[in-house]
């Protein structure tokens, strides 16, 4: 009788070893699936992906309007009325013009103005295509002379809800003046 219980005890622990050998190999199958197959098939994706999306309009170019002058914006978030009243205090020369283009072109965080707004400040920057609304079009004189100092700090320093403005409170004042002192000289 011993021998029989030793026997099933035996047979089942042999079952169950091959029973979690089994369940192993499908986890394995399964981790080989996620780690292996799934990248290759979101490589094929993304590659299609661009391959028929990059032929059509942009979103921005659909609906908020890519460099166009003036542009429409209708939901733009006005500031609080203490910002309105701001007046750059810098004075327009070449010094802090070219500080406000460093910022501008290189220095700021977390993503320089360029990439949405242009090299030129023309609203067609690389990412601007990706934006809703399309990034402001800064050489749009008669749009940029609307537009209170004041208001332009806030959503440099804020950013804009509901839009890809981010903010770049990480900026202090005198850099943020520089800044909107170059963005001011784009407008033609």
């Amino acid at each position: 009788m011993k021998d029989l219980k030793a026997s099933n005890s035996s047979m089942i622990s042999a079952q169950g070893k091959q029973s979690a050998q089994d369940d192993a190999g499908a986890g394995g199958l399964l981790l080989k699936f996620v780690f292996v197959a799934v990248p290759k098939i979101v490589v094929i994706f993304l590659m299609l992906g661009w391959v028929f999306v990059s032929p059509i309009k942009s979103f921005a170019d659909e609906t908020g309007g890519l460099g166009l002058c003036p542009q429409p914006r209708e939901k733009t978030p006005k500031a609080p009325e203490n910002y309105i009243q701001k007046v750059n205090p810098l004075e327009n020369n070449s010094k802090n013009l070219k500080k406000g283009k460093l910022l501008y072109m290189v220095r700021a965080k977390t993503l320089q103005c360029k990439h949405c707004h242009g090299i030129n400040g023309d609203g067609r920057g690389e990412m601007a295509s990706d934006s809703f609304p399309a990034p402001r079009n800064f050489r749009c004189s008669e749009m940029m002379r609307t537009i209170p100092d004041g208001q332009l700090f806030w959503a440099v320093e804020n950013g804009l809800p509901h839009t890809s403005m981010p903010s770049y409170d990480n900026l202090n004042d005198k850099q943020i003046w520089q800044l909107l002192l170059f963005i001011r000289s784009l407008a033609k």
